[in-house]
């Protein structure tokens, strides 16, 4: 939290497990019924939206890309750019997300990180994503 500045409902990282600053990070999200997206995604049968997953995965990136700078706290993350996104599995309440996102390129403040997203080992999403590292306003 001294690094990302998101904040419930929107802090989608429940802990970082594993870091190389620079090179990779590994990360959880436990996916559980009271997420606030299940009232309507889907009622009755509820599934973890594709885009939570996708920006889970940039939060573990931005949390990469910025602990590896000089004073991450004055810093954000922008989205620039979403490529080869796939989802293969759905994820449901009781499912644990790991993630896995490293560091592709990094120069003049624009970064790719690419990303998968596993449940018991198994892929549920990729993406490889674009950000650019900006000042943040105080």
């Amino acid at each position: 939290m001294k690094i990302l500045p998101h904040r419930y409902p929107f802090l989608l990282i429940d802990r970082i497990i594993a870091l190389d600053p620079g090179k990779i990070v590994q990360a959880i999200k436990n996916v559980t019924i009271n997420e606030p997206c299940f009232q309507g995604h889907f009622p009755g049968q509820p599934v973890y939206p594709g885009v939570f997953i996708l920006e889970a995965m940039a939060q573990a990136g931005g949390f990469l890309v910025l602990n590896s700078i000089e004073n991450p706290e004055k810093k954000l993350m922008y989205f620039t750019g979403i490529n080869n996104s796939r989802f293969k599995k759905t994820v449901t309440p009781g499912d644990q997300l790991h993630f896995e996102v490293a560091l592709d390129k990094f120069r003049l403040g624009t970064c790719k990180i690419i990303g998968t997203a596993k449940v018991d080992n198994q892929i549920v999403a990729e993406a490889e994503m674009m950000a650019s590292v900006v000042d943040r306003r105080n």
